[in-house]
Parts: structure tokens; C-alpha cells; sequence
């Protein structure tokens, strides 16, 4: 079976960084609710202090779209949006397979 996976970085606005993280940390333990979530991972990026890089992966698309119409996820979106300075996506991915477990 195959899976939905989003895979993209976050600039945050300089020195605002830690504040974009918490915000999707603070997503990540609500994924925890949503049984079409199967991975919602969150890092920084060593080699830039502004940037944070998500990886997910989904029952399927339509499930990730839902889930960014959720109330705590449109909460969270419109406070994290005036500290993002901008966005790159990578290709969404067919997820094959894998783990995450923490």
C-alpha cells in the first residue's frame, strides 16, 4: 500500500526561528490524535538558523488536506504565519514504507 508523504522547509523570519518550531512541535503532538497521520517529523537545519524542516506522511492526500482544516491546525497556521518569510517544497513523495517511532 502506498501512503501520501509531504516533505518541505520553513524560513522563519531572523531570530524567529525557535517561535516557528514550537509552533510545529506543538502540530506534532496533536497529529498524535489523527490516526491517517503516521509521521510528522521536525528539525532544524545545521547549516541554516532559519530554517525547519517537516516530514510527513498520510494515509493518503485527501487525509492531510482535512487535517489542515482542523480547527487546532487553522489556529496554528494563522500564528505561525507572520514569522515565515517563505517556503520550499520538495516533490510530495509516494511513501512505500519505513518507521517512525519516538
Amino acid at each position: 500500500m502506498d501512503f501520501y508523504g509531504v516533505n518541505g522547509y520553513l524560513e522563519a523570519k531572523e531570530g524567529k526561528r525557535d517561535e516557528l518550531l514550537s509552533y510545529l512541535l506543538e502540530a506534532s503532538s496533536e497529529m498524535e490524535s489523527i490516526d491517517t497521520c503516521y509521521a510528522y517529523i521536525v528539525s532544524t537545519v545545521p547549516d541554516n538558523q532559519n530554517a525547519v524542516h517537516v516530514f510527513e506522511v498520510w494515509k493518503d492526500e485527501a487525509s492531510h488536506k482535512a487535517s489542515l482544516e482542523l480547527e487546532i491546525f487553522r489556529q496554528l497556521i494563522i500564528k505561525a504565519q507572520p514569522i515565515i518569510s517563505g517556503m520550499q517544497d520538495y516533490p510530495n513523495l509516494t511513501v512505500k514504507g519505513g518507521k517512525a517511532n519516538f
